[in-house]
């Protein structure tokens, strides 16, 4: 039983341009130091320009293909058992995989130097929808280390 109290659903907020939810999660995820407007700047026109080459009609279906690609089904936990940590596979909850997945493609972004925000988050965004990219590469490895440590499955609990 958990010794912490009762974690309660947030009700997910949709943002202005599309009623996404996926959307405002990503907003979110991209803000730095309470800067939303900047991050909706940002996320609208990574949006825009991860849509140009493509004869996508939908603005968010490429959004929705990158996340899809990347999103984890399994990763693996510490769980301490006998004086020994074990990396125990687990699989991943729908919600969590979200966030992850717009983490590692956030992160990988930022991680693209001397490149506007804008556009390395359009580049990430194109480049998980046709299954290629670091975000693609961290949810590989991920699965892997799964696969590895499939052995210690029996101490999921």
């Amino acid at each position: 039983m958990s010794r912490r109290r009762k974690v309660y659903k947030k009700i997910a907020k949709v943002d202005g341009r599309y009623g996404s939810p996926v959307v405002a999660q990503l907003i979110s995820t991209v803000m730095q130091d309470g800067k939303k407007s900047l991050a909706e700047r940002i996320v609208y026109t990574a949006i825009e320009k991860s849509r140009q080459g493509t004869d996508v009609v939908d603005p968010l279906e490429t959004l929705h293909k990158a996340l899809d690609n990347v999103k984890p089904r399994l990763e693996v936990k510490s769980r301490r058992v006998g004086g020994a940590t074990y990396q125990v596979p687990m699989e991943v909850p729908a919600s969590r995989q979200v966030s992850l997945a717009m983490r590692w493609i956030v992160n990988y972004a930022h991680a693209r130097k001397n490149v506007p925000m804008m556009d390395a988050l359009a580049g990430e965004l194109k480049d998980a929808a046709s299954g290629q990219g670091s975000a693609i590469k961290k949810r590989d490895d991920t699965h892997k280390m799964a696969q590895a440590n499939r052995a210690f499955a029996h101490f999921r609990w």
